[in-house]
C-alpha cells in the first residue's frame, strides 16, 4: 500500500504521565477508507492513542500523519478534518437535538449550516426528534446524536472510542452498518470495542495491551498466527471441570462461551494425550474448534494484567 493510500501512519508513539508509560512505541497504518478495529483491556492505552491521532494530545515521542498531516505540526489542522467520538456523550443534555448540532456546526464554521443540519437529522433518523433534549434520550439516540454531530464537517477520518457500550444490539448493529456506509464513501474508521462481534465487522484489527501492541491483521491472520489449538467440551459438571483442565499441562486457558468450554494450547499433540481420560467420559462431548478472537486475545493477556 502507497503511503498516499494510508489515512493513518504513524511509528514510535510514546505518551508517558510521570515514570508511567501508558503507549509504548505504537506503530499504527491505516489504508483510505478501511475499518480498523483497536482492541485491549480497560487501561491499555487506546484512549490515549486516539488523541494523539486527532491532535488532542501531543506524543511524548514518535512520529507520523494523519490524513497526511504531521500530527505534531499540524494537530490543529487535523482536528479540523477528523471526526472523534468520546467513551461517554459529550454533547449539551440541555440543549435539544437541533441546538446540539446546529452549535457544533457553528464551531467548525460549516457553510450552508442549516441545510447541512437538517440533511444530518433526516440521515441518522432524528427528524422527528430534533426538539427534544439530548439528556432525554436513550443510549441508542444519544449515539445516534453523537455520530451525527461527528460528520457535520465531513471528515475524512473517524476515530470512536467504544462507541456503542450501553448501546441495545439493535441500536448498535444499525450503528454498524452507518459505519460501513461510511467506508464505502472513504472515509477511515478507527473504532474502539471490547465486542468481539464488533470486531469481527471490522477490516481489520489491531490488539494493544498495556501500551503496546501485541498482534495486528485480519481476523483470518491473527487467528491463524496465534498457533492456538481448540477443544470444545459440553456436559455436566462444567464448573468443576474448569478447574481441573485448567490444571493440565500445555493448557493455556479454559473459558466459557455459552454451555462449552474452549479448552486452549499451543502444544496440540501432548494436549490431545493428556484429554484423552476426558474424552472416554461419557458424560461429556468433545470437539475440535477453530480458536475464535475471543480465545486469541484472552491468551494474549499477560497472566497478572496492569489494572484499568
Amino acid at each position: 500500500m502507497s503511503v498516499s493510500a494510508l489515512a493513518i501512519d504513524v511509528t514510535g508513539l510514546c505518551k508517558r504521565y510521570g515514570t508511567r508509560t501508558v503507549v509504548n512505541q505504537v506503530s499504527l497504518q491505516v489504508g483510505r477508507g478501511r475499518i480498523c478495529g483497536f482492541l485491549g483491556p480497560n487501561g491499555s492505552g487506546k484512549t490515549t492513542t486516539i488523541r494523539m491521532l486527532c491532535g488532542l494530545l501531543a506524543p511524548d515521542a514518535g512520529q507520523g500523519t494523519c490524513l497526511g498531516l504531521d500530527i505534531i505540526g499540524q494537530a490543529d489542522d487535523i482536528k479540523r478534518r477528523a471526526g472523534y467520538m468520546t467513551q461517554r456523550f459529550g454533547l449539551y443534555e440541555d440543549l435539544s437535538i437541533r441546538e446540539n448540532l446546529d452549535f457544533v456546526a457553528r464551531l467548525f464554521s460549516v457553510p450552508q449550516r442549516k441545510q447541512v443540519v437538517d440533511d444530518a437529522l433526516q440521515r441518522m433518523g432524528l427528524a422527528q426528534r430534533q426538539q427534544q433534549l439530548a439528556g432525554t434520550l436513550s443510549g441508542g439516540w444519544k449515539q445516534r446524536l453523537a455520530l451525527a454531530a461527528c460528520l457535520l464537517h465531513r471528515p475524512g477520518l473517524l476515530l470512536l472510542d467504544e462507541p456503542t457500550a450501553g448501546v441495545d444490539p439493535k441500536a448498535r448493529r444499525e450503528f454498524w452498518d452507518q459505519i460501513h456506509t461510511l467506508a464505502d464513501s472513504g472515509v477511515t474508521v478507527l473504532v474502539s470495542t471490547h465486542y468481539m462481534d464488533e470486531a469481527e465487522r471490522c477490516h481489520e484489527l489491531v490488539y494493544i495491551v498495556e501500551g503496546e501492541v501485541l498482534t495486528r491483521g485480519t481476523q483470518q491472520q491473527i487467528v491463524e498466527q496465534s498457533g492456538l489449538a481448540v477443544w470444545a467440551v459440553e456436559g455436566a459438571g462444567l464448573s468443576a471441570l474448569t478447574v481441573e483442565l485448567s490444571a493440565l499441562p500445555g493448557v493455556l486457558s479454559v473459558a466459557t462461551f455459552g454451555n462449552a468450554l474452549h479448552v486452549a494450547t499451543r502444544q496440540a499433540e501432548a494436549l490431545e494425550a493428556t484429554l484423552a481420560p476426558y474424552r472416554q467420559r461419557v458424560d461429556l462431548k468433545w470437539e475440535r474448534r477453530q480458536p475464535n478472537l475471543e480465545d486469541v486475545f484472552i491468551n494474549l493477556l499477560p497472566s497478572s494484567p496492569r489494572a484499568a
